[in-house]
C-alpha cells in the first residue's frame, strides 16, 4: 500500500486475559503469542474490567506489539467492546447509553458477536449509533452468525471489525481487524483508535477448531469468579 493512503496494520480487537473469569492467558503470554503470529497490535477486552488490559499495556513498552486498553462491557442489551478507554464503563446500562459513554471517554464502541444470544450478543433492535460491528468472530463452529453480522453491518453502514475472542494463547490472532492508519502515522494506541473511529477497518480471519470451541464451553461451565493470576 502506498504511503499516500497510510499503512495498514493487523489488530486483534477482542482478547481476554486471566482478568476475565473465563480467561486462561497471562498478560505476558498474550504479547508473546501476538508477536509470534505476526500481529501489529492487540486490544485487551476482559469482561467488565480493564485491569488485565493495563498490565498488558505496561508490558507492551518492551514489545513490538501495540497494546490498546479496552474491555467487554455487559450492557443490559448484550455485550459491547469498549476500545481505547482507561476505565471500564459500568455494567448493566442500555447498550446505546454505554456506547455514548465510551465515545465521550475517547473510545470506540463495537458490538461483538451480535445476534448470538447464548453469548450475550445484542440483537438488531438494540444496536444503535455504535462505531462498528464485529462481523468476524473466530470463536464459532459455523459461520452463519458472522455472515448475518456482515450483512447487517453493510446494510446499516457500520465499519467491520474482526476479533479472535481468544481466551487462551492458541486462539490469539485467528481473526483480526485490518486498520488503515493516517499517512506517516506510527502504530500507536492513539493512531489505531483514531483510525477505528474514522471507520478505516476490515475484518479478516478464520474460525477456531472444534476442540477449542468445546474446551471453552467446558471452562465456562466450571468458572465462577474472576482473577488476575
Amino acid at each position: 500500500m502506498s504511503e499516500a493512503t497510510g499503512r495498514t496494520v493487523r489488530i486483534d480487537t477482542h482478547l481476554h486475559t486471566t482478568a476475565s473469569y473465563d480467561g486462561e492467558t497471562l498478560p505476558e503470554e498474550l504479547l508473546g503469542r501476538a508477536e509470534a503470529v505476526g500481529l501489529d497490535g492487540v486490544v485487551v477486552t476482559d469482561h467488565d474490567t480493564v485491569d488485565g488490559a493495563h498490565v498488558v499495556a505496561d508490558l507492551a513498552a518492551e514489545s513490538s506489539v501495540t497494546a490498546v486498553v479496552g474491555c467487554e462491557v455487559s450492557t443490559a442489551d448484550g455485550h459491547l467492546l469498549a476500545i481505547g478507554v482507561e476505565d471500564a464503563p459500568p455494567a448493566g446500562d442500555p447498550l446505546a447509553e454505554t456506547a455514548e459513554r465510551v465515545r465521550k471517554a475517547g473510545g470506540v464502541a463495537v458490538v461483538p458477536h451480535p445476534f448470538q444470544r447464548s453469548r450475550h450478543g445484542a440483537n438488531a433492535t438494540t444496536i444503535d449509533d455504535v462505531d462498528g460491528v464485529e462481523v468476524y468472530n473466530a470463536h464459532t463452529l459455523v459461520n452463519f452468525r458472522n455472515e448475518q453480522a456482515e450483512r447487517y453491518a453493510r446494510r446499516h453502514g457500520y465499519p467491520a471489525f474482526g476479533g479472535s475472542d481468544a481466551h487462551r494463547p492458541s486462539g490469539i490472532g485467528l481473526a483480526a481487524t485490518e486498520v488503515q492508519l493516517e499517512p506517516g502515522a506510527a502504530c500507536t494506541p492513539e493512531a489505531v483508535v483514531a483510525a477505528m473511529r474514522a471507520g478505516r477497518t476490515a475484518a479478516v480471519g478464520r474460525r477456531t477448531s472444534t476442540w477449542q470451541y468445546v474446551r471453552k464451553l467446558v471452562a465456562n461451565a466450571r468458572s465462577k469468579t474472576p482473577s488476575l493470576r
